[in-house]
């Protein structure tokens, strides 16, 4: 990694972290870009350079998500065998973000936000807008296969990351991963 990809990654990873430690501290609706900055002394176009607004630098791994599922190009031409092949990118991203995020606190935050739920709904709204549509595009699905693929792919991380969020606000200790893989397994169940 380049001097210049360290400071990117330094500074993705200091604006998060102050964004998260504000919003526990004065809530999501008070907690401004300009406090951000203030506690970073950075500016606020500095802020802006990283993250389009503090919901994306609570949560950045969704921009990574959508980045990733509508690069993945599937080797099959089935609509199985697609799903199968976007919910391992899924899965990796997931582990991935358990690692390398304050996924307990951003999970945390999500049952103590409604706000913050509702711009992961949004996020979510764009990935599956995005997938679908490159699905279609690639030519591999209809209109309506892609977008079942894109709600069920998305599905799929909601009810991971719900069910990971519950468990923190009860104080269970669990697995993400293994929530995820769980996940699958009884949508595979269901269909």
């Amino acid at each position: 990694m380049g001097i210049r990809e360290e400071h990117r990654a330094r500074m993705l990873h200091e604006i998060q972290d102050a964004t998260l430690d504000l919003v526990e501290e004065q809530g999501l609706d008070a907690t401004t870009i300009g406090d951000i900055a203030t506690r970073l002394g950075i500016s606020e176009r500095t802020i802006f350079r990283y993250y389009p607004s503090k919901e994306h630098a609570l949560m950045p791994g969704q921009e990574g998500l959508i980045d990733a599922l509508v690069a993945c190009e599937s080797t099959h031409t089935g609509v199985s065998g697609i799903l199968d092949d976007l919910l391992a990118v899924c899965r990796k991203l997931f582990a991935q973000e358990v690692e390398q995020r304050d996924f307990r606190r951003i999970s945390r935050l999500l049952i103590q936000e409604p706000e913050l739920l509702r711009a992961v709904a949004r996020r979510e709204r764009d990935l599956v807008e995005a997938l679908s549509a490159v699905l279609v595009q690639r030519g591999t699905l209809g209109f309506l296969q892609a977008l079942l693929v894109a709600e069920v792919v998305t599905a799929a991380w909601r009810v991971t990351w719900q069910t990971f969020a519950r468990d923190e606000f009860d104080g269970v200790d669990s697995d993400p991963v293994y929530l995820f893989d769980q996940t699958v397994s009884e949508l595979g169940k269901l269909f």
